[in-house]
This record gives C-alpha cells, sequence and structure tokens, in this order.
C-alpha cells in the first residue's frame, strides 16, 4: 500500500469508527477543511474515505450540507439481519472443517475478553466480532465480503444494546453455547445455535431501538426454513418472540431462552 492508500486507509478507520462508536451521531455534517487539519491529511485522501463511507450506508451526500452521518434506519437493520440469517448459519456449518486450533483459540479468547466486568458497551462489541470473525475468515472471500457487509450495516445500531447488562448475558450464553458446538464439531447444533443468535441480537437490537417496530424483513426471510417464528406481538408487549425447529435439535439447542427469544 503506497503513501495515498495509507493515507485513505487512516482517514477511513478514523472517521469509521466515530461514526459506530457515536462520537458521529446520525446528521452530523463532516467539516472537510477541519478534520484534513485534525487527521494531518490532505483533503484528496479524506473524500476518498468518505466515498468507502459512503458505499458502506455509513454516510451520505446531501444538497447544501455535502457529506453526512447516515440516518439510523431500523428497517435496513432488519434486512441486514435478514441476510446473514439467509447465508451464515448455512455457511457455518459448512465450514467447520476448516476450523483450525488456532481458530478456536481466538474464539475463546475473545469470549473471554467479552466476559470481563470493566469493558465497555465498545469494547465488548468489538470482542463479540472477533468471535465470530474468527471463523468467517475460513469462508469463501465472496461469501465472506457479502457477511462483512452486513456485518459494517449492523456495527454502529449495536451499541445502545450492548450497552445493557441483560443483552450481554444473553449474547455470552448463546456464545458459549455455539462455541462448544463448533469445538463438538457438531455442524447442525452450530447451524441452529447461530441462528437462534442472529434472531435474538436482531429482536434484541430493533425492539431497543423502537419496541413498537413492525417486522417485515426477518418474516420474509424465515419462510421456507426449518424453523418458525412466532409471538412477534408479545414482542412489541414487552415478551418474548418463540422459535420452533422442524426438525430433531441437540439438548443444547432446546434450552435456549433470553430476554426476546425462547425455543418452544
Amino acid at each position: 500500500m503506497g503513501a495515498r492508500g495509507s493515507a485513505v486507509e487512516t482517514a477511513y478507520q478514523a472517521l469509521r469508527e466515530r461514526i459506530v462508536s457515536g462520537s458521529y451521531e446520525p446528521g452530523y455534517a463532516f467539516s472537510q477543511v477541519q478534520l484534513a487539519r485534525e487527521l494531518e491529511l490532505s483533503r484528496t485522501p479524506l473524500r476518498e474515505a468518505l466515498q468507502r463511507l459512503e458505499a458502506e450506508g455509513l454516510v451520505v451526500s446531501q444538497a447544501n450540507r455535502g457529506v453526512v452521518v447516515a440516518p439510523i434506519d431500523l428497517a435496513d437493520l432488519e434486512a441486514s439481519y435478514a441476510l446473514r440469517l439467509l447465508v451464515e448459519p448455512a455457511v457455518v456449518s459448512a465450514i467447520l472443517g476448516r476450523v483450525t486450533p488456532a481458530d478456536l483459540d481466538g474464539m475463546r479468547q475473545a469470549l473471554a475478553a467479552m466476559g470481563r466486568n470493566d469493558l465497555s458497551s465498545r469494547t465488548f462489541q468489538l470482542a463479540h466480532w472477533d468471535f465470530h470473525r474468527a471463523l468467517l475468515k475460513r469462508c469463501p472471500p465472496g461469501i465472506e465480503t457479502v457477511i462483512e457487509s452486513q456485518l459494517t450495516q449492523i456495527d454502529r445500531h449495536q451499541r445502545l444494546y450492548f450497552s445493557r447488562p441483560v443483552a450481554v448475558s444473553d449474547v455470552m450464553v448463546t456464545d458459549r453455547k455455539f462455541l462448544e458446538a463448533v469445538e463438538a464439531g457438531d455442524a447442525a447444533s452450530a447451524r441452529d445455535i447461530l441462528t437462534f443468535h442472529l434472531l435474538d441480537t436482531a429482536l434484541g437490537v430493533i425492539a431497543t431501538g423502537d419496541p413498537g417496530h413492525r417486522f417485515c424483513s426477518l418474516p420474509m426471510a424465515i419462510r421456507g426454513q426449518a424453523f418458525g417464528l412466532g409471538g412477534l406481538d408479545e414482542l412489541r408487549a414487552g415478551g418474548r418472540a418463540e422459535i420452533s425447529w422442524r426438525h430433531t435439535t441437540a439438548d443444547a439447542v432446546r434450552e435456549l431462552e433470553t430476554t426476546h427469544l425462547r425455543v418452544v
């Protein structure tokens, strides 16, 4: 990577982290002159970094305002989770044979980091991504790119959700069970636990943003799958949604229960 490419990457990473962490809130208007001075960069790499962020949906260009942080759209967030639900569980179960001892060690270390009591919600979130990316890097490159693009869309929405202790507890429970299934080479249980985890997190993040949200993409993604989802009206009323499988599941799957979702 040349000097220009390095400057673009520096600007991209700095701005992306500020957006995802909430330092730059939705609607924040960028001053390219101020940012160039602050980051000690010329405006050319800064413009290229903003173009990358716009391609990822994190910023938008507006007439008379320039480039601003994109608004948070729960319908788009739901669609990102729906795409992950369609792709990720099946892919992860298929690549389990490629997982190395080093990958498992990476997952264990990330899970241990997630369990520390002094973590900020952002630090927990980064450790959580490390946990899942330890497996995703074994996916074919094109599929990994598709999943990573959805992670980018989801990333900044989770900050508020992970600031809630009950959310951290729920994620830890399912991730521990997921790791146990991966360690055992149990592809079916790993697939089902990841399905539960993605649904549970999607429901939790969206309910935190808008308890009355009307779901559309998730129910569509679930049609024809090996499981069903019910109880969304109960979820909107502060209760739990319910997931049920059309095949026999392991005890580890049947025992799953969190704040927003339970197995029936």
